[in-house]
């Protein structure tokens, strides 16, 4: 499957896959086979997701015929497929999903027998006695056994993997490692982490030891497990016979396998467990469990599912729920009310419900059959009954069936809501990963398919092979096209009355293409939703949303954590009302001399290559391009003889001619930055020095290094000189050369200077410790810029930077910051990480599994249809956080929008002062004076100062009788762009009170 020739995963398709479930996990994935039971809309999702993680293989078993609701969710069906079997039309369409995951179809009638070759068994759709006799011999046999279903809002999956099924990492967490302080030799040895550092343990877990200097007895242990006695101290048992604990020490927590032991499907009916989707549903699991089984009793019995919005049958299956109650001795306290609810949109099936449980569902799929995460134990149930429209009429007529692709949704949310979906103008940012499930959901919703509907859709990127892992609407042949137009034709396909609703838009939304995404553009929209993977970008369609007062769906992933955002005009904070913390950037003097941990000298790798292969050669480009480098140089301060220096050796003293002297400059920079700077460390700072205060200095944080001395038989050595020799030559426009024996030969010729550590050389210590600054004498200055050759002798003549690229395997990046990396490392005796690991903290990886962005992005939509509905109730709406790891469901009220106030008037962030026309400065002064009893102090538009009372009596002439478009204009120096219809003026004023108070920023219309 995702084994290729070598037997080594396809790093190219699952890089950012292989950062959530590791190599463990994916090898035993690879050996899994898979039966999925039930090819509807859940039973395709679960496929669709487990095809793209890399399984063995999937076989699918539904021989019923596709009918029109199908295409309600089922997004691998057309109309054409009617009457065919789902399995069998399914199949070809899901196996074009990943070429190393053969997708077979189970022929003829499925017995139990033949269920022995299987890992894991999925059921979507059978009758529920049938799934009880599956779930015993799967039981018996060892297999896994998985059943799933979604009814309308309501949701289930119930787990059995049997006796002993092992977890081998519960949480996917890194795990926690700290720095020994001190160690007590006591009946409960209490250990102290360094410098008040949190350790992060809880309870339980187990940690081993190494570098315990005294204690050495910790360094062979096996793992203890640890008591917490605090956020910097925690006791691992008896240490009382180990040796005296002198200094040093570094603790790692230790991942133990957890087991865990299932009941069948027919034992936990009457005793269930349960993990929680909802703790403001708390009252909700039991009842569901019981309608959902009183549910399959009406089928059985009626051989169909309730009518939608019918009474008659959602009061059986309310007696039937009640009547299971007391047969069961469960006995928990039943909601009518919910009960018929339920009933009432069973025979519905909606899209977002689908992506919702077809991602948790697929995620317990690859945790039965690889250990890794916890599964759920051992059932779970969610709805999102929120979602139903108040606005609209729900009766049985309303939701009864016409005979159209969308009848399982209508079935759910009536025909005039549908018209609503239909009639919606959405603006999708991003098609990528989230973009792509989240247009496969309006798709199946028909999501702008009505006369008045339109579906807008921007994307910059090209579509890439790692794409391909988890953006499921692409496929092989569209590798290198834009991913808008791909995602646009491939749901086009999956629903034709999309065609022509859809526009699509390669330009990123910024304030550069604010000439597109114009005040024309964003006023015509009902709402944005966000599949963006940076920050900065979802700030800016904030901003806009906010500006435009237009609903904005945010939502996230991070490996297998999911997040969802609603923002609501005048009901919510925008989504940058708050903000992450930042992350924590490594000091400066740890990186150049003092690392302790292998992402301190990844970062220093990156540097390094950045500094070798980037800038010096852009260096010299502006060099050669720009008559005044030099001047401007010399003005900006800092390194400039550094940079000046580069700059000569470049294009003269050390300019290569050949490949042979990029290996004596690369083998020369081993020795500089492995041994000679080293031992100039060390020179310094002596192993045996003390501070000030009598502490050892090579102590706590603080690792001795030792020089290297350069071995060819070394591979590390070897792959540095290699690597860097190559980037050299590529800087210059040199052939490069990767066979060895040709540099052991080469390097036999080249000659070492002798090192020997200098006086007098300054090292920084401390992060806050004054640097000395890098002046330079003018004298020398001179020489260095007289010593530049005339840029006419290299008339057209230009070096190529090395821009950092981690996908490309064939560039050596990643690899020479693996090697110089690992060579730091070895200096200071931390781990080496293997070149998987270095790409991963180098590239600033994202980690993503296909199963979290199809769950979040069916949260997302299920927020959409109350945005649809008019909702203006702050509590009906939900911000989302998931972790399918542990896995853990947690929902909130969005934050309301704060609110500020002045003269007893209150607004928010979605309030302003709208002013029709161009008017004077005057009038807006006499405006806010007449109208609001303010007086205006300043008035400012973007960086430009309008007014100011304390402005000159000549300038203030000027102004007041200036239009505001003219005063913007003159004030600002550049013409107002044509298609901008209103300005945005920030104001301050003064109260009746001559107090100074914040008001809302007034938009001035300009233009019609």
């Amino acid at each position: 499957m995702q084994l290729d020739a070598e037997n080594t995963i396809d790093e190219g398709l699952y890089s950012r896959q292989l950062y959530v479930l590791g190599h463990e996990a994916m090898q035993k994935m690879s050996v899994a086979h898979v039966l999925i039971i039930g090819l509807k809309g859940l039973g395709v999702e679960i496929a669709k997701n487990v095809i793209l993680a890399g399984v063995k293989s999937v076989t699918l078993y539904d021989p019923a015929p596709v009918q029109i609701s199908d295409l309600s969710t089922q997004f691998f069906l057309t109309e054409e497929d009617i009457g065919k079997p789902r399995a069998a039309v399914s199949q070809p369409r899901l196996a074009e999903l990943n070429q190393y995951v053969p997708v077979h179809v189970f022929d003829g009638q499925l017995k139990v027998e033949d269920l022995k070759k299987y890992k894991c068994v999925v059921v979507t759709e059978l009758p529920l006695s049938q799934q009880l006799e599956i779930d015993e011999f799967c039981h018996a046999n060892g297999i896994n056994f998985i059943s799933t279903e979604v009814r309308g809002l309501f949701s289930r999956v119930f787990n059995d993997f049997g006796k002993h099924f092992e977890v081998i990492d519960a949480t996917g967490e890194n795990p926690l490692t700290g720095m020994v302080a001190d160690v007590l030799k006591e009946k409960e040895g209490v250990v102290t982490c360094l410098d008040e550092t949190r350790h992060g343990l809880e309870d339980g877990d187990y940690v081993s030891f190494t570098e315990v200097q005294g204690m050495t007895e910790l360094n062979e242990m096996k793992p203890r497990a640890v008591k917490v006695l605090g956020p910097y101290t925690f006791s691992i048992g008896d240490t009382s016979s180990f040796s005296d604990y002198k200094s040093g020490g570094l603790f790692s927590q230790v991942k133990m396998p957890k087991y865990l032991d299932f009941k069948t499907f027919r034992e936990s009916i009457s005793s269930p467990k349960y993990v929680d989707s909802d703790f403001a549903k708390f009252d909700r699991p039991l009842q569901l469990h019981l309608a959902f089984q009183a549910l399959h009793e009406f089928e059985a019995k009626n051989n169909r599912l309730p009518k939608p919005r019918n009474e008659q049958d959602a009061e059986e299956i309310w007696q039937a729920t009640q009547q299971l109650n007391e047969k069961l001795g469960i006995k928990t306290e039943l909601d009518e009310k919910l009960i018929k609810q339920f009933a009432y949109g069973a025979a519905g099936e909606v899209s977002p419900m689908v992506a919702v449980f077809g991602g948790l569902v697929a995620q317990e799929v690859l945790k039965s059959v690889s250990g890794k995460f916890h599964p759920i134990d051992q059932y779970m149930y969610f709805d999102s009954l929120e979602s139903l429209p108040k606005n609209y009429p729900l009766t049985e007529e309303n939701c009864a069936p016409i005979g159209s692709r969308y009848d399982g949704q209508i079935a759910v949310f009536g025909r005039d809501f549908q018209q609503k979906i239909a009639d919606t103008k959405e603006f999708l940012v991003g098609s990528g990963a989230i973009g792509c499930e989240m247009l496969k959901n309006w798709a199946m919703m028909g999501l702008g398919t009505g006369a008045n509907g339109r579906i807008f859709i921007t994307d910059m990127d090209t579509i890439e092979k790692s794409n391909l892992n988890r953006q499921f609407l692409f496929r092989n042949t569209d590798v290198g096209q834009l991913k808008s137009v791909c995602a646009s034709k491939a749901i086009t396909k999956m629903n034709p009355d999309m065609h022509g609703k859809i526009e699509t838009y390669q330009e990123r939304v910024g304030p550069e293409s604010e000439n597109i995404y114009d005040d024309k553009f964003f006023e015509a929209l009902d709402g944005v939703t966000n599949a963006l993977d940076n920050v900065e970008a979802r700030t800016y369609v904030d901003r806009r949303c906010v500006y435009y007062r237009k609903p904005l769906l945010e939502s996230g992933t991070l490996g297998t954590k999911g997040n969802t955002q609603v923002v609501i005009p005048f009901l919510t904070e925008s989504y940058s009302s708050s903000q992450d913390p930042p992350e924590k950037s490594i000091p400066i003097c740890t990186l150049k001399n003092f690392p302790n941990a292998i992402e301190h000298t990844i970062q220093w790798a990156r540097d390094l290559f950045e500094g070798f292969f980037k800038q010096p050669a852009e260096n010299v480009n502006l060099y050669l391009s720009q008559p005044n480098f030099v001047e401007a140089t010399l003005k900006q301060g800092g390194n400039q003889k550094e940079v000046l220096e580069s700059i000569r050796d470049y294009l003269v003293t050390k300019k290569p001619l050949s490949f042979t002297e990029c290996i004596e400059w690369a083998r020369l920079k081993f020795e500089e930055y492995y041994n000679n700077n080293i031992q100039q460390l060390l020179f310094n700072f002596p192993k045996d020095s003390v501070t000030s205060t009598g502490q050892l200095f090579w102590s706590g944080p603080k690792r001795a290094p030792e020089p290297i001395a350069f071995d060819p038989k070394n591979p590390i050595h070897m792959d540095f000189v290699v690597f860097a020799a190559n980037l050299h030559a590529f800087n210059f426009g040199l052939k490069g050369e990767t066979d060895r024996e040709y540099f052991v030969r080469e390097l036999q010729n080249i000659k070492v200077p002798e090192f020997r550590p200098k006086q007098g050389v300054k090292i920084q210590v401390q992060e806050n410790e004054a640097q000395q600054p890098q002046t330079s004498d003018e004298d020398e200055l001179d020489e260095i810029i007289s010593s530049l050759p005339p840029t006419k002798d290299f008339a057209g003549f230009r070096l190529n930077p090395s821009e950092f690229e981690k996908d490309d395997d064939s560039n050596f990046h990643i690899d020479f910051i693996t090697a110089a990396s690992n060579l730091r490392a070895l200096n200071y005796g931390i781990t080496p990480a293997d070149r998987h690991k270095t790409k991963f903290i180098a590239g600033k990886i994202i980690p993503a599994i296909a199963t979290t962005t199809a769950l979040v992005t069916g949260l997302v939509c299920l927020e959409l249809y109350k945005i649809l509905d008019g909702k203006d109730n702050i509590e009906e709406y939900k911000n989302g956080f998931v972790n399918l790891a542990l896995p853990f469901f947690g929902f909130s009220e969005p934050i309301a929008a704060p609110q500020l106030e002045y003269h007893d008037q209150k607004f928010s962030l979605w309030d302003r002062f709208d002013i029709q026309g161009d008017v004077t400065l005057q009038e807006i002064i006499d405006y806010f004076k007449n109208e609001h009893q303010l007086e205006v102090t300043m008035l400012s538009s973007g960086v430009s100062m309008l007014y100011s009372f304390f402005m000159p009596k000549k300038k203030l002439e000027d102004r007041l009788p200036m239009k505001m478009s003219k005063l913007i204009e003159t004030v600002s120096k550049k013409p107002i762009p044509p298609h901008v219809r209103a300005v945005v003026v920030e104001i301050c004023v003064n109260d009746r009170d001559d107090e100074d108070v914040d008001v809302p920023y007034v938009r001035v219309v300009i233009r019609p």
